[in-house]
């Protein structure tokens, strides 16, 4: 019998998981001042908990928007000051 796939790669079973245990629903309710200590850990209130890289890749894809434009300004500069003398 062969070795499921998501068990041969080291960091396979650290993807996103939709479901958190007590313990992280507690800490993140604390840190959203919805719990306190004397509060029950039984029945605790729902957890949104989702995973967004919207925010990475627009920053990426500014960088990369700015190294372009740089790249532009550079590439042109030369070529400009050719047509000037000639």
């Amino acid at each position: 019998m062969s070795i499921d796939r998501s068990l041969k790669i080291k960091g396979a079973l650290t993807r996103h998981r939709n479901v958190l245990t007590r313990a992280e629903r507690i800490e993140q309710l604390k840190d959203e001042k919805k719990w306190s200590e004397e509060d029950s850990l039984l029945g605790l209130p729902k957890v949104a908990h989702r995973k967004s890289h919207a925010g990475r890749k627009a920053a990426k894809e500014e960088e990369a928007a700015k190294e372009a434009a740089a790249e532009q300004v550079t590439a042109e500069t030369p070529e400009a000051e050719e047509e000037k003398k000639g």
